[in-house]
């Protein structure tokens, strides 16, 4: 018990002690300024993510507003295409039309069919014409090898005037439309003779 005494009474362990105390509480208003600068740091973080968040999320908003306008514009561009799809093709007949009708009213007064028939195969030509410019083209196949990409064959006939596999006559005339077959040709096929 000595030793507690002349350490109570001992100056430098007064002084430690009162130092202890005091450095405790230096420490302790360092360590709330820390905590409170760590609120201000944390709080400013915490404005930062809403800020952030909310940015994030107008964007997507407007991005998804974009994109449902989008979608409903070519909605609309696509029945537009197949409503009006026809319309330049369409423009192109009617003069065809046109000269169907005048065909018409001046051969009705005429007796003579050699102008008749130059009526129409005026029309006809012409009709050729525009849909030629469109895009349909005959599938020639008289006297070619028969294609079954571009050609049904209905009947076979053997004969010894033809290569065999030689379309011998077109019984129906097939068209395409640029590179795809709307209709194939019915055709009439050469086989060998037995």
């Amino acid at each position: 018990m000595e030793n507690n005494e002349e350490i109570k009474d001992n100056p430098f362990v007064e002084k430690t002690e009162e130092e202890n105390k005091e450095n405790e509480k230096n420490e302790d208003k360092e360590l709330e300024e820390k905590a409170d600068e760590i609120q201000v740091e944390d709080s400013d973080i915490e404005e930062n993510l809403k800020k952030e968040i909310e940015d994030i999320n107008n964007k997507y908003l407007r991005l998804a507003a974009d994109f449902d306008n989008y979608r409903k514009r070519q909605a609309q561009e696509r029945e537009n295409l197949i409503k009006y799809g026809a319309e330049e093709t369409l423009k192109k007949i009617i003069p065809v039309l046109d000269t169907f009708s005048r065909a018409k009213d001046s051969i009705e007064k005429i007796e003579d069919i050699k102008v008749v028939k130059d009526s129409y195969e005026v029309c006809i030509k012409q009709l050729n014409d525009v849909l030629d410019k469109i895009g349909l083209k005959k599938i020639e196949a008289q006297g070619k090898e028969f294609d079954p990409n571009i050609m049904e064959a209905v009947m076979q006939t053997p004969t010894k005037d033809y290569e065999a596999n030689t379309v011998i006559a077109e019984l129906q005339t097939g068209y395409k439309l640029y590179d795809r077959v709307l209709r194939p040709t019915m055709v009439n096929v050469a086989t060998e003779e037995e």
